[in-house]
This record gives structure tokens, sequence and C-alpha cells, in this order.
């Protein structure tokens, strides 16, 4: 029964439409546009993931300028721990020698400079000393007793730095803990 329904139906729309142009026409308008308005709906999601395409792009670019020199910082950082480490080294009889008082001041000249070019490039020290310990700046590398609260950076065994708001190189510290 419901094929012969539909079958009635269908025929009984051709009859329509052939007797009537008018019918016929308005259903093919109404097709086209149901088809015009879906295009436009893709044109739109395709104008969309463009721009998101290109906002993705603009912040790669502008990261790998930002952070280019990532790589170089760290290795120079070697070099800025070992002149640190050469000038805490010279005992204060030989600071106020005379002979000796040209290459002092010229080392703590080039530590000067060394700072002044990582500020330059954002690349900065991380504060250690008295803080309280946060994993995502700080590598607790030992506990040590201590009448700080518990979690306090109470040593700090290597700077650490950041380079603008990412991580270069964690400080190793040494964290109070409570005691017994």
């Amino acid at each position: 029964m419901a094929d012969n329904e539909t079958t009635d139906t269908t025929e009984l729309r051709e009859e329509t439409a052939a007797e009537s142009p008018e019918v016929a026409e308005h259903d093919r308008a109404a097709k086209l546009e149901a088809e015009l308005a879906d295009a436009k709906q893709q044109v739109l999601y395709a104008q969309a993931e463009v721009q998101n395409v290109r906002r993705r792009a603009e912040k790669d670019a502008a990261d790998a300028r930002t952070y280019a020199a990532t790589a170089f910082a760290r290795d120079v950082l070697s070099v800025a721990d070992n002149l640190s480490r050469g000038l805490q080294a010279i005992p204060a009889e030989l600071r106020g020698d005379e002979k000796m008082k040209g290459l002092v001041t010229g080392l703590e000249a080039t530590g000067r400079e060394l700072e002044s070019v990582f500020a330059r490039h954002g690349i900065t020290k991380i504060a250690a000393m008295g803080e309280t310990l946060d994993p995502n700046k700080h590598q607790a590398m030992l506990e040590v007793p201590s009448d700080k609260p518990a979690g306090t950076i109470v040593q700090e065994m290597q700077a650490g730095y950041m380079i603008k708001d990412r991580l270069l190189r964690p400080a190793l510290v040494g964290v109070a803990k409570k005691g017994e």
C-alpha cells in the first residue's frame, strides 16, 4: 500500500508540474538557493581556515625569530659560568696587587659585557636564593637541613637562565628540609 501511495504522490507531482510550470520553477529555484547557501558556507569555512593558517605561520615565524639563538645561548652559558668561577677564584690579595689589577679589571669588564649582551637578547638570570622551589625554573640537587621553611632555596650551585619567557637552563639548587 505504501508503494501505491508513493507512486500516486509522484504521479500527482508530475501531473502538477506538467500542468503548472511555476511549481517546477519554484522547486528548481529552491534547490539552487540551497546549493548557493551551501557553497557560501563552504567559502566561509575555507576563508576561516586560510586565516587560521596565516596566523599560525606568522606566530611560528615570530617564535623562530625570538628563540633562534636558544642553542647558541645555551653554549655561551658555559663560557659565562667559567668566567664567573674564574673571577670568584681570584683571592682578595691578588685583586689589590698592581700587577694583577689590570687582568682582574679586564675580566670583570668582560663579565659585564657578557651580561649586557645577554640582556640585549632577552636572556635573564633566574632568581634562586631565598625563593621557594619552582620546578619550572629550579632543579633541586640536594636537601639541606635548615631553619628556613621547607622548600626554600638555600644554596645555588649553578645559575639558571630564561630566554624571553622560556626556560633556557634551570638553576641547580639546594633546598631546605625540615630539621629532625
